[in-house]
């Protein structure tokens, strides 16, 4: 068999291992790498690596040894550097060897957003220490948020509401961070009526939308998200107006083609604030797998590989997602109640469950997501919370 292309995926989550399953499925090839061995991803790959995505020597002989048509990232965590100089070489990285290194780091994105595009975005600064800090927290004002400019999944992030909490939030940044840089970003608390994730896809024909996704929260990470979420129609053109924006700008001189997950902040009074951005699949947008008739997984690998993507269409008139998550350190652990939680779905109402395939869990570690459609999302999300609390994790060994 001829492949259609070869893929390096750089990271190999679950997000990665959905990305592997959709590009199989259109004839690539794909290696899987990550730092630990039987990562979700390469559980479903044709090859794998193991190695560190920040060991550049390693990164560049993955690259040398496989020579790929399309190097995909799937984490933030990667020598960005050797990535922009196989780029030169005639190297595919995806989108563009630019939007990694902009994106990797949250002040990076967060410049171009509001520097070089003048995207509305909250009040902010940049902190190397705690009494930098301190400084930032006198000029902007309280409740605020520090987070990393550089972590994954919300980690490291939280609110302060009190000076007293300036510096444990400090250290809790920087005990989180990704990367060698201990800098956070100190920004204000934008008092908003709701986030949203708006899945973007840049093509060779343009930049299409999917239809925005609600998301929920706790200690700086996703819990559930639904699809769709209500918001005006001129809340959504703006929102949409600055995900072409910065999608475009990201692009660089390449092709650029692929998913973004752009998150926006919409106040009571319908002010759309700019957030972050992934140039990948994100973490709230695997609610797709089951209300889209494309998921984003989909939608990115069709991006990539140059494919046409007619339409995008809800399946059902709402959709949701709720996550499962461990609750201790294990190795040695087994899931039950999948059976009960697959046997809620109904003729009116669909459910899935997707396990992960980790092979050790973590407090708060995502193992699995619950998935179900409703008549509206208040429905949707009360069903996939239920699903989600139907499947438990036990553990094998004694604490």
């Amino acid at each position: 068999m001829t492949f259609t292309k070869k893929i390096l995926l750089l990271g190999s989550g679950e997000l990665g291992r959905e990305f592997v399953i959709s590009a199989k499925r259109l004839g690539a090839y794909v290696i899987a790498c990550d730092a630990y061995d039987a990562a979700p991803a390469m559980q479903v790959a044709d090859a794998h690596e193991v190695f560190s995505m920040l060991d550049g020597e390693k990164l560049r002989a993955a690259i040398t040894k496989h020579q790929p048509d399309l190097i995909v990232p799937e984490v933030e965590a990667i020598r960005t550097e050797i990535l922009a100089e196989v780029e030169t070489e005639g190297f595919n990285v995806v989108p563009s060897a630019r939007a990694t290194q902009l994106t990797m780091n949250r002040d990076a994105i967060r410049d171009v957003a509001a520097k070089e595009l003048g995207l509305t975005t909250s009040n902010y600064h940049y902190a190397e220490s705690f009494p930098e800090v301190q400084a930032a927290a006198d000029d902007i004002g309280l409740p605020l948020v520090i987070k990393p400019v550089m972590s994954s999944s919300g980690k490291g992030q939280s609110k302060v509401d009190g000076t007293d909490a300036l510096e444990s939030a400090w250290n809790y940044a920087v005990d989180n961070m990704r990367g060698d840089r201990a800098r956070v970003i100190v920004e204000q608390f934008i008092d908003f009526d709701y986030e949203i994730t708006l899945l973007t896809i840049r093509t060779g024909e343009g930049v299409l939308f999917c239809p925005p996704i609600g998301h929920r929260q706790e200690r700086g990470d996703y819990q559930e998200s639904w699809q769709p979420t209500a918001m005006t129609g001129v809340a959504l053109a703006k929102a949409q107006d600055m995900a072409r924006k910065v999608v475009e700008n990201l692009a660089g001189d390449g092709k650029g083609w692929g998913l973004f997950g752009v998150e926006f902040f919409v106040t009571k009074d319908g002010e759309v604030i700019f957030s972050e951005l992934s140039p990948r699949p994100h973490d709230t947008g695997m609610v797709t797998l089951i209300g889209q008739n494309l998921s984003e997984f989909d939608l990115h690998a069709r991006a990539i590989m140059g494919l046409p993507i007619p339409h995008i269409a809800l399946t059902a008139p709402a959709s949701a997602s709720a996550v499962i998550l461990a609750g201790r350190d294990s190795n040695d652990f087994a899931f039950a109640g999948v059976a009960d939680a697959l046997a809620m779905g109904s003729e009116s109402a669909e459910v899935d469950v997707r396990l992960f395939g980790k092979p050790i869990t973590r407090p708060y570690r995502r193992m699995a997501v619950a998935l179900a459609t409703g008549s509206d999302s208040n429905a949707a999300r009360r069903l996939a919370k239920n699903v989600a609390e139907t499947v438990g994790i036990e553990y094998q060994e004694k604490q």
